[in-house]
């Protein structure tokens, strides 16, 4: 599939970012197996733990619209290169989004795709939780 698209959609929002403190933008656009595409910005605040990434927004905003099957979120950020989510981001993502394509852009609209299990190997979820619990 081809996420140009979503990509600019996720450069495009990156705009609305809300980061005073380290005035480091991130816009991401995550997208719903129907083709619906759901936002998200980074938001901080002066408690930096309390601060929310723009992929955790969008995956929120999509669960609370009654989302629950994605395959692609799109990353956008001022670092000029390919920027990936953190670790908190990552661990999200995976428990509610699975192994889904994580689209990158960069300030010269180049576009890398990596599935999720790429950023995460060996990841934790649902699945070994089930083991432990019919042990």
């Amino acid at each position: 599939m081809d996420y140009e698209f979503l990509a600019l959609k996720a450069a495009e929002v990156k705009q609305n970012a809300y980061a005073p403190y380290s005035n480091f933008h991130v816009g991401a656009a995550l997208l719903t197996e129907d083709g619906k595409i759901y936002t998200g910005v980074n938001v901080e605040t002066s408690s930096y733990g309390l601060t929310m990434c723009a992929e955790r927004t969008a995956a929120f905003k999509a669960i609370s619209e009654g989302e629950r099957k994605f395959t692609a979120l799109a990353l956008a950020s001022d670092d000029p290169e390919f920027c990936p989510p953190c670790g908190a981001c990552r661990q999200v993502l995976w428990d509610l989004c699975g192994d889904i394509d994580i689209v990158f852009i960069n300030h010269k609209n180049e576009i890398m795709v990596k599935k999720l299990s790429e950023l995460i190997p060996l990841a934790f979820g649902d699945e070994r939780l089930k083991k432990l619990e019919n042990k």
